[in-house]
């Protein structure tokens, strides 16, 4: 049976069998618990922005625009296209 160096995390919620604390490109070699906890507080916030990010492009693609103008010019959220084009189409924000 083979066994892994760091035992130091095995026993942390979210490790489980049959892979245990899975840590494939070793940022946690010698490392102590306020660097597993900052890394582990990172991966949730980037995580949730992750999923407000989604949530928004699926909520645009719906058609459903925040009310009221971008800028100063008087540009409304929804005189903009979505998805890419509102980056690469004829009416890019720019």
């Amino acid at each position: 049976k083979a066994t892994t160096s760091l035992n130091a995390f095995e026993n942390e919620l979210g490790a489980q069998p049959p892979l245990g604390f899975y840590d494939p490109f070793g940022m946690l070699d010698d490392a102590d618990q306020e660097r597993f906890d900052r890394l582990r507080y990172v991966e949730i916030k980037h995580g949730r922005i992750c999923q407000l990010a989604f949530l928004g492009n699926i909520i645009t693609r719906a058609g459903l625009h925040l009310p009221g103008n971008i800028d100063y010019a008087g540009n409304s959220f929804d005189s903009y296209p979505s998805g890419l084009a509102a980056v690469f189409g004829d009416d890019a924000i720019s």
